[in-house]
């Protein structure tokens, strides 16, 4: 819940940086659905990405507040954000209706990004990756089978909190997690971005991103200012 019309400011100028100095990487904000259809706007002729937060399940109907898949892409959106742990956390969000989601994103043509992770007792406790996997297992259709589709780890323990997992630790979540897409997709989910999200900057991601199995970094507060989110792109 971040961003308000002269928030466009710093698109503008996270534009121009990577239209002058294009990463190796695809980039994508996703904005409160408030502006994504101006965001989209501001970006016309640029190479970065409009999404969304989140997505309702059902195409329509009597969902006072809730925003559907297709109104998204109506907006303009291309990807969209979902499971992510503020929602499963605030909301009640449960594996089964981030699937229905998924199912949801993809009825729409949009590409969704799964967000799994564990929470700090589950770290202490080495249950990280029971938790992940299981979270994974549970968020994902099968439905998502020859589709674009993205998964972020993030710690919810590290999320706006300065605190990051050893790049040990990461690595040792993110192979799970190849070794659960491809249990689950065959060899597609090879191919399957597992991106990264949780107190990501400028400073440390150029060694998180040089973890094994790791494709991207799903940016949190670093992305308000362009300035930082530049200086994450420019360590890829």
């Amino acid at each position: 819940m971040h961003g308000l019309e002269a928030s466009l400011d710093e698109a503008r100028a996270l534009a121009a940086a990577v239209d002058a100095h294009p990463p190796a990487a695809r980039v994508a904000i996703c904005p409160p659905a408030t502006l994504i259809h101006r965001l989209n706007d501001v970006l016309a002729g640029s190479s970065i990405l409009v999404g969304a937060q989140d997505c309702h399940s059902e195409a329509s109907g009597a969902f006072t507040g809730d925003i559907s898949a297709e109104m998204l892409v109506d907006a303009g959106a291309r990807l969209v954000i979902l499971g992510h742990s503020e929602r499963r956390a605030d909301h009640g969000e449960t594996d089964d209706l981030v699937a229905a989601k998924g199912r949801a994103a993809l009825r729409a043509g949009l590409e969704p990004i799964i967000c799994v992770g564990e929470s700090l007792d589950d770290r202490r406790a080495g249950r990280a990756i029971a938790v992940v996997t299981a979270q994974l297992r549970g968020s994902l259709a099968r439905e998502l089978a020859g589709h674009a589709f993205a998964v972020a780890y993030e710690p919810v323990w590290a999320i706006g909190s300065g605190l990051t997992p050893s790049l040990v630790e990461i690595e040792e979540v993110h192979g799970a997690i190849r070794d659960l897409l491809v249990d689950m997709f065959g060899a597609g989910g090879g191919d399957v971005p597992i991106l990264y999200g949780g107190s990501v900057k400028p400073a440390n991601a150029g060694e998180i991103l040089g973890v094994r199995h790791l494709d991207g970094a799903l940016v949190g507060g670093a992305s308000l200012q362009a300035a930082e989110f530049v200086g994450i792109l420019r360590a890829i």
